[in-house]
């Protein structure tokens, strides 16, 4: 193909307004749905949450392949349109399937079977529909003024359910982790104003798991012990909860380094009476989202404004 060819193709993929749609159908919806609607101590598998990408998968392909028709004007290309929408939808659950491998991996087995068989057939399909019934697809481009509404609303909500994004898939992701084994501060563990007696058995990062609902995830811990130890703890800034199980729920609200192993000494202030903290190892999590639970909070809104912002920054180009 020549470079108007290749433009059109590229004009066939969706815009910031179809990739927000894919995006939130493949990611935050997953998420969301699994979180309301199953156990607080159950994680998602990888395969629940890529039926949802393959449920979009044939409509974005049927999107993509009336897209193709109308740009080149050419009906009767059909297996050409076919192809182009079908490429489009494959590209997009590639993309989606590359997230859950790298960035996010839940728990499970990637469905390979199913994404080489099914993923296909569903693009082709789309696709062949969307070209057959071209004059069905809306073809208006939205106003201006839409436009901007439309940007302002996805940049809003994209900036608050990042953090939430990465909060759920911290907490599936997580392979292992460390309900507390080298001791405890509260008042269940340690007369009030007192502090808990913590045995760690090699120089290294530690955890702190905050214990229940009642234990706020931001707490002042401060660390004493052998030789000029005296260091205050780091917020996780996305705390990953939901670990234990129906006896005690668990988060991991702060992270510590020691540079000896031997007996120290764990303070915690927070708001709340029954505020406790267990340590033990740092929780293992896969992927990229390990260190995203560390990013500033003004990160994670940024990252999850983008779409809004793309929506806004192509609305004059889009409605002329």
């Amino acid at each position: 193909m020549g470079s108007v060819a290749w433009r059109t193709v590229w004009r066939a993929f969706p815009g910031p307004v179809g990739l927000t749609a894919w995006i939130a159908v493949s990611v935050p919806l997953p998420l969301f749905a699994f979180e309301v609607s199953h156990r607080w101590e159950e994680d998602q598998n990888v395969s629940t949450a890529l039926w949802w990408a393959l449920a979009a998968l044939p409509v974005f392909a049927a999107a993509a392949a009336a897209k193709w028709t109308r740009l080149t004007g050419t009906p009767s290309a059909r297996l050409t349109a076919v192809g182009i929408g079908a490429l489009v939808g494959v590209v997009l659950l590639t993309g989606t399937v590359a997230f859950y491998a790298w960035i996010m991996p839940l728990g499970g087995d990637l469905p390979w079977a199913v994404l080489g068989g099914a993923a296909p057939l569903l693009a082709l399909a789309g696709a062949t529909v969307g070209h057959l019934n071209t004059s069905r697809w809306p073809t208006g481009r939205p106003s201006t003024r839409r436009r901007t509404i439309l940007g302002a609303i996805v940049t809003v909500i994209g900036a608050l359910v990042a953090p939430l994004v990465v909060w759920w898939g911290a907490e599936d992701s997580t392979v292992r982790y460390d309900e507390g084994r080298y001791g405890f501060v509260g008042p269940y563990y340690a007369s009030t104003g007192r502090s808990g007696i913590v045995v760690l058995p090699a120089a290294g990062r530690y955890a702190i798991m905050g214990m229940g609902v009642a234990a706020p995830t931001n707490p002042d811990c401060r660390v004493t012990g052998p030789g000029p130890t005296d260091e205050r703890a780091e917020h996780v800034t996305t705390p990953p909860s939901d670990y234990g199980d129906d006896f005690a729920s668990y988060s991991w609200v702060a992270s510590f380094t020691v540079a000896t192993p031997g007996t120290y000494s764990l303070t915690c202030r927070a708001e709340g009476e029954d505020a406790n903290y267990t340590v033990g190892d740092l929780p293992e999590i896969r992927g990229a989202v390990s260190s995203m639970v560390h990013w500033p909070l003004v990160v994670l809104w940024l990252l999850g404004a983008v779409p809004g912002l793309l929506i806004l920054a192509t609305r004059r180009r889009s409605s002329t």
